[in-house]
C-alpha cells in the first residue's frame, strides 16, 4: 500500500499516525483500580443503605451512588438500590434532599445521583422538585445585581455564597436538563465571574485589581473577603486555588461561555502555569480527591485529549489523573486523605467516592 503513496503523502501519513494515539490508561488498567474501589464501597455500606451519614447526612451516599453508576454499576445492583432508597428518605416536602444542614451541597450531589439512576423516569418528579428547591437557595431575583452575592449559593439560604457550592448547583441543574441560558445558570455565571482574578468587565470587585501575576486568571473560593488571612495576598488580593479554578472553568463552559472568552482563556493560562496532580494548588494536600474530581470534569468539558503546560510539556491528562489515583489506592481498594479536616477526606467513603468519580473521566478517548 505504501508503494501507492508518493513523496509528501507518505510523510503526511506517518505524521498523522504519530499524532493518533489513545489517550488515558488501558481498559485493563482502569478496570483493576475501579473494581477494587467498587468492592471497597460495597463492604462499607451501612445496614440502612447509607454511607457515612453521621458525617455529612445524605451527601456521601449521593456521591457514592453517582460514582458507582458512572463506573458501570447497574441501578438494580443491591448496593446502589439500597443507597438510592436511603437517599429517598432524606427528600423533604420542600423538594430538598438533606438532613440537618448543607442543604445546597447535599441536594446538588443527590440530584446528580438520581439523574444517573433515572433510566425509566421513576425519579422525574423528585428531580424536578429538587431543582426548584436549589433555585430558591440562590441569591437571585431578590438580590440586586450589583450585590457581590448575586447569583451565588452557599450551604443554605442563610450562608455566605461560595464558588464550591455554586458550581455544585450549576452541575446539578445542568445534569437535570436545565438549559445553559436559563436565568439561574446565567445568574450563577455572574457570581462565578466575580470569583476570578481577572479585573475588567466581568469582575468589578476590588480584590481583582490587586491580583498578582501568579494568581491572574485563577479563581478563588469566594469574592466576599474571607475572615482568615491564608487566602489573601500581601497586597490584599485573594489567592487563586486549584480546585476552584477548575470548578470555574467547567462552569464557564457549561454555561455556554466560548473558549475564546477572556474568562476561559484566563483560567486556562492559570492552569497551564499550575498544572499538577501532586497537590491541590493553593491548598496542598487538603481536598486532594475533590480536586481530582473537579480536574477530571473540567478537562472533559474542555474537550482536549492533550493539555500543554506553560513550559511546553504536553500531558495526557487522563493518564496523569489515573496514575495519581492508582498510586494513592490502599491495599483494601479504598482511598483516604489522612488528616484532611478542611474537606473531610479523612473519611474513606468520601475519598473513595471522589476517587471513583475521578476514574470515570479517565476512560480512554475515543
Amino acid at each position: 500500500m505504501i508503494r501507492l503513496l508518493q513523496g509528501g503523502s507518505v510523510l503526511a501519513l506517518l505524521a498523522c499516525a504519530a499524532t493518533v494515539t489513545a489517550a488515558g490508561p488501558t481498559p485493563a488498567e482502569l478496570k483493576e483500580v475501579r473494581d477494587k474501589a467498587i468492592a471497597y464501597l460495597a463492604k462499607h455500606q451501612a445496614r440502612d443503605g447509607s454511607f457515612s451519614a453521621r458525617f455529612a447526612g445524605p451527601g456521601v451516599t449521593a456521591l457514592v451512588v453517582t460514582a458507582l453508576l458512572r463506573n458501570g454499576v447497574s441501578p438494580d445492583d443491591p448496593v446502589v438500590k439500597k443507597a438510592l432508597e436511603a437517599l429517598e428518605k432524606s427528600v423533604k416536602k420542600d423538594g430538598g434532599i438533606y438532613d440537618k444542614g448543607l442543604a445546597n451541597y447535599t441536594t446538588s450531589v443527590a440530584v446528580m445521583g438520581f439523574v444517573e439512576a433515572n433510566r425509566d423516569g421513576r425519579y422525574d418528579t423528585l428531580i424536578k422538585n429538587a431543582t426548584k428547591f436549589l433555585r430558591k437557595l440562590q441569591y437571585g431575583e431578590n438580590t440586586k445585581e450589583d450585590d457581590v452575592k448575586f447569583g451565588g449559593a452557599g450551604y443554605d439560604d442563610k450562608t455566605r455564597p461560595d464558588l464550591s457550592n455554586t458550581q455544585y448547583m450549576v452541575d446539578a441543574l445542568i445534569a437535570a436538563g436545565v438549559p445553559k441560558n436559563d436565568p439561574a445558570i446565567q445568574r450563577a455565571l455572574k457570581f462565578i465571574s466575580r470569583c476570578q482574578n481577572l479585573p475588567g468587565e466581568t469582575n468589578d470587585q476590588p480584590f481583582a485589581k490587586k491580583t498578582t501575576d501568579d494568581d491572574r486568571g485563577g479563581l478563588t473560593y469566594t469574592p466576599i473577603d474571607p475572615d482568615d488571612s491564608k487566602h489573601k495576598t500581601p497586597d490584599g488580593g485573594l489567592r487563586s486555588l486549584g480546585a476552584m479554578t477548575y470548578g470555574g472553568l467547567k462552569s464557564f463552559l457549561y454555561a455556554g461561555v466560548a473558549k475564546t472568552d477572556p474568562r476561559v482563556q484566563g483560567a486556562i493560562r492559570w492552569i497551564r502555569r499550575h498544572y499538577t496532580l501532586e497537590e491541590n494548588p493553593g491548598m496542598g494536600k487538603a481536598g486532594l480527591f475533590y480536586y481530582y474530581h473537579t480536574f477530571g470534569k473540567a478537562m472533559e468539558a474542555l474537550g482536549e485529549d492533550s493539555f500543554e503546560d506553560s513550559k511546553g510539556n504536553k500531558h495526557d491528562w487522563r493518564k496523569d489523573l489515573f496514575e495519581a489515583l492508582k498510586s494513592r489506592q490502599q491495599d483494601d481498594g479504598g482511598f483516604i486523605n489522612k488528616g484532611d479536616r478542611t474537606f473531610g477526606e479523612g473519611d474513606a467513603n468520601l475519598a473513595t467516592a471522589f476517587a471513583l468519580l475521578s476514574l470515570s473521566y479517565c476512560n480512554p478517548a475515543k
